[in-house]
């Protein structure tokens, strides 16, 4: 019994060690892209467009192009996984073909993403003819997207307790009505958690980008606002260089002589953005949970 215990107390300290050195590695880079960034940071720096072979230049284009690729992604993107997770947690029956569906979607979320850039390359920029745009880097991204999301979908759907489920029946609503009237409300919290998580994981992206919205940031004419214009910020048809993309563009080509301060600033923003995204999902998530409960 003693050395049971003695055995059980020296695996929790090795488990203790190792996530602590996790942690500190986590923390020590996040400082150190932090701390050699943010001093780089201003209104003009994100509002400026960038400027080659010549100093001064923002990332204000990129920081737009980033959002609005966001943006369209997920309008592609969620629809498609809700309704994917619908029909997985209320619908599917155990069969050969729910397991097929599984495992394509297991075998999706584990494609590194320069395979899914390099497909959205052939298929949506070349075969479809898209070229580099906004739409051929959202299309790729909601392949990149649609299992995370899927996934995290069916899940919030299945932890609702099947008696919510019975309750509707026993009103007289339908299947299809207990599910978007009550089933889909009670799983909200844990839906939008998903959401926007999968929004900080689109948002650094950079790999399937750089084969499919492109590597260049045209100047945007804010005050066209048609949509089939390629000047236009809300076109789709545009090519748009995020800014994931644009910290890889600057430490590759060196056309920047402070290459070094916008990078460093560029990679302080994406840092802090991608860390908004995931706190605000835990506090998000858990106000909405905390309102489901007391209702």
């Amino acid at each position: 019994m003693d050395k049971a215990k003695r055995a059980d107390k020296i695996a929790t300290g090795v488990l203790y060690v190792v996530s602590g050195l996790i942690v500190c590695i986590l923390a020590f880079l996040l400082l150190y892209i932090l701390i050699r960034g943010l001093p780089h940071v201003s209104l003009d720096f994100l509002t400026s467009p960038s400027k080659a072979y010549q100093t001064g230049g923002g990332i204000g284009i990129q920081l737009f192009n980033s959002i609005f690729l966001l943006f369209v992604t997920m309008l592609i993107s969620f629809p498609i996984s809700l309704g994917a997770g619908i029909y997985l947690s209320e619908y599917a029956r155990d069969n050969w073909v729910t397991g097929i569906i599984r495992t394509s979607i297991e075998i999706l979320s584990s494609l590194p993403s320069v395979v899914v850039g390099l497909f959205g390359f052939l298929v949506f920029v070349i075969q479809f003819g898209y070229g580099f745009s906004i739409l051929s880097g959202a299309l790729a991204l909601t392949l990149f997207n649609l299992p995370l999301l899927t996934r995290n979908i069916e899940e919030s759907l299945r932890a609702i307790h099947y008696t919510q489920r019975e309750a509707g029946l026993a009103l007289g609503l339908s299947r299809w009505e207990t599910v978007t009237k009550i089933v889909v409300p009670d799983a909200s919290p844990g839906i939008l958690t998903g959401i926007i998580l999968s929004s900080g994981r689109i948002f650094g992206e950079a790999a399937a980008l750089i084969y499919t919205a492109g590597q260049s940031a045209p100047a945007l004419d804010f005050s066209n606002w048609n949509p089939l214009s390629v000047s236009s910020p809300i076109s789709i048809f545009r090519q748009a260089e995020t800014l994931a993309v644009h910290i890889w563009k600057i430490n590759t080509e060196g056309t920047m002589p402070d290459g070094d301060s916008v990078s460093a600033g560029a990679s302080a923003v994406l840092i802090i953005a991608v860390l908004l995204f995931n706190f605000g999902a835990r506090a998000i998530g858990k106000r909405l949970h905390k309102k489901m409960t007391s209702a």
